[in-house]
Order: C-alpha cells, then structure tokens, then sequence
C-alpha cells in the first residue's frame, strides 16, 4: 500500500461488475473492503449482459432523428422498442429529459464522455482480473455489425463518423468478404462493418462471480443483504443499514445499477434515473455460431458466442423495475434469430430480462455525492456496463484512495443534472 493512502474500511453496494470492480481495486490500494448485494456477485444485469467488450459503442441511442423514429418503433411489433402503457405517466418526466438530447451536438459531447470509460476496455479488463483466476474469460476478438446492404450502412453514416473522429479503427466488408468471415448466416447479409480491437465475455455471471471470490480470497467481505439506507452524521456518510442491521464504514460507494436511486433519497440530488430493460435468449449446444460477436444491425441486437451457447441479447422496454418479463419482447428475438440463423438447431432455450440503468444524458454517474462526503456513486452505464465496470470501479478506488484520476470527471458529476430537492 502506498505509504501516503490511509487504510480505509469502504462499504460497497452492488456486487456487479462496477461494485466488483471498484472492490478490487481498493482492495489492491490496501482498504477493507465489504461488498453488499441482495443477490450476490452478478445477480442482475452484470449476468445477463451480450456479453461484449464494446469499445466503440460510444454513439448514444440519443442520435439524430430519434423523436421522429420512434413513435412508429412503439406501434411495430417488429421493432426493438417496447413500453408498458400503464408505466407511461410515470415514465414521461424521464423521456421528456432523455428525448432532449436526440440531437447531433448532445450525441457528440455524449461520445466524447463515454471514450475515456469504455474506449480502452479490453486492456482494463486484462488489468482487473489480472492474477484473479478470471483470465480465461476474456477473450479479445473481431467484432462484425452486419448490415443488410450498402445502403443500410449508409443510414448509420452518422454514427460511423463520431467513432472515425475519435480514432477506433474499423473496416468496411463487401458481401462476399461478410459471407467468407461468417458463413453460418449464408447470403442473409449483404454488407458490414469488421470493428478491431474489441472482445468478448464468455461467461460473464461466472467471470464477475471469480472476481467476487478473488476478493473474498484477499480478505474482503461478501455480505448478501439488501442495504435499505446509507447511515450518515455531520454530513458525512459513516456506513449502510443492511439486512436490518447497521454496518459501519468509512466511505460508502453505491453500485446498484438501475436500484441506485432508491438510496439517494434526500442527498440533496437529482437523479433522473430509470430502467431500460433488455432481454437474451440462450441456445444451448446451437447447431451454428458465429466466429465473433455480430450486432444485427436490422435488429439491434447482439449474437455473442459463449461457453456452450449462443446468447442473442437486445431491446428496449420501458416498464419500470417491480413488473416482470413480457412476452413480446422475447418473441421479437426469437424471430430475428430465426431470420439471421434460419437452420439454427439447439438442446434447450433459455430466457432473462434485467434491467439497463439509464440517466437521460446517457453518461454514466461517477463520483461523491456533494452533499455527504464519503458517499461516492458509480452507475448509470445503460448499454455498456459491463464494457465500463472496470475502468469505472478504478476511478471510484483513485478517487477514495485520494489520487487523482487522469480525465476530467466533470461530465460523469452525480450533481450535474441540477438540485431539485434539498438534503
């Protein structure tokens, strides 16, 4: 342990990949660390994840044209957009926020932000689980988004630009060189895109759950509770309510993904949070798989090769967190499946919706909570949590630690959605 770091006892909440990440991390900078989660290590979206390392996935769902798309996305069945009607009311405050920043300049700022998270991910992957026994998870590879034709690329010309300006490097494929990289989709794809320097998880319940045990391994603590408040004192956070018991701690960092609001009542915050739920299908011992992962990009959604099986994971619905999983989201993955992979045979399917934590500016929040010191939040990735996680939970661990990060941490601030209430 650096001999200017004081040992801290830090509390953290979530044990996904952002609160495993932060975990080891600190641990590694000498602190106690306990790690609190209802479930367990990867209980909620950190397993159910398309289990890619999406380094270029910087452009926001937020683009251009995204108000007049979407409307008709909600009446087609065949479209990757859900909603709940009765969920609505509720929801509308939040999309009204969110819908703002469909707009070129918010997606470019917006890009701009998650680079530093997400742009060097398999390497701070490599360097997370590094000695942890969670190695032989990661496995760096090509990434294909597959188009139905030249055209169909064109319309995302947008999008390819942001990722060009910031220096991910990519190549474009005519039919045959798509149909020669990946033949298990025979002629179903007439154009694409080879994205470098990416990769992929091939069993990421299991991967975050080796981190969890190297942790524990280590001396951390598991505890599996759920934390119901942060305890605080002259404005400053002293440790959590969990299970009904108090757990004291130094510093308290909130990891809970799409739950994380529901700790930040009267901090004094704004936090504009909501559930974006996604789905996966898995077939197990599939008949076809591809060589690397593939966006569908008709689709929007992802076939990720995994131990065993092939997960295809997508869509977006909006239904809040207490209902549970709708038919017809599952239903739209299956037939998109079916058109990418018509003669796909398998043992056994299996089913997941979790839950994406998204903030309307679609940048995650990283950072102490102003109002109370020693309460520092880490969530709110959407679509790229686990690509994120590690870089994330590292700055969480400099931030405690008293170092000083190397990036500007304005635009992640838990308080720049403004100070609606009072602590």
């Amino acid at each position: 342990m650096d001999g200017d770091v004081a040992k801290k006892h830090v509390i953290v909440v979530g044990a996904g990949i952002v609160g495993v990440s932060t975990a080891i991390w600190l641990q590694r900078d000498g602190h106690d660390v306990t790690l609190i989660d209802r479930e367990g290590p990867a209980g909620g979206t950190s397993y159910g994840n398309a289990g890619l390392l999406a380094s270029g996935s910087i452009v926001p769902v937020t683009g251009p044209g995204l108000i007049a798309k979407a409307p008709k996305m909600l009446f087609d069945p065949d479209q990757p957009l859900f909603l709940r009607w009765s969920y609505l009311p509720k929801l509308l405050p939040w999309l009204l926020r969110y819908l703002s920043h469909a707009n070129a300049d918010d997606a470019r700022r917006i890009a701009a932000a998650l680079v530093p998270i997400i742009g060097d991910c398999v390497n701070d992957h490599q360097a997370l689980a590094a000695g942890t026994g969670a190695e032989k998870y990661i496995h760096p590879s090509d990434y294909l988004v597959a188009y139905d034709d030249r055209a169909h690329f064109d319309g995302d010309s947008f999008a390819w630009s942001i990722r060009k300006a910031h220096g991910f490097r990519f190549e474009e494929l005519d039919t045959a060189v798509v149909q020669a990289r990946e033949p298990v989709f025979g002629e179903r794809f007439g154009y694409g895109v080879r994205f470098l320097d990416h990769g992929r998880i091939s069993d990421p319940g299991a991967y975050v759950k080796a981190l969890a045990a190297h942790l524990e391994a280590g001396g951390g603590k598991l505890v599996k509770a759920e934390v119901s408040e942060i305890t605080r004192e002259n404005g400053r956070a002293t440790g959590v309510r969990a299970g009904g018991e108090t757990i004291a701690g130094d510093e308290v960092v909130v990891a809970l993904g799409a739950w994380s609001g529901r700790l930040l009542g009267g901090l004094g915050l704004d936090m504009p949070l909501e559930s974006e739920r996604g789905y996966h299908l898995e077939f197990w011992e599939p008949s076809a798989m591809p060589t690397t992962p593939v966006a569908v990009a008709s689709g929007k959604f992802l076939l990720t090769p995994m131990d065993g099986r092939l997960r295809a994971a997508g869509v977006v619905e909006f239904g809040g967190l207490e209902a549970g999983p709708s038919a017809a989201p599952l239903d739209l993955l299956r037939r998109s499946v079916r058109q990418a992979l018509p003669g796909l045979t398998y043992k056994e399917e299996t089913t997941w919706m979790g839950h994406r934590p998204a903030p309307t500016d679609s940048i995650p929040v990283i950072g102490e909570i102003p109002s109370l010191k020693g309460a520092w939040l880490g969530f709110g990735h959407q679509h790229v949590g686990l690509t994120g996680g590690p870089k994330t939970g590292r700055i969480l661990a400099q931030l405690i630690s008293g170092k000083k990060p190397n990036l500007d941490l304005a635009p992640y601030a838990p308080d720049r959605f403004g100070r609606n209430r009072r602590t």
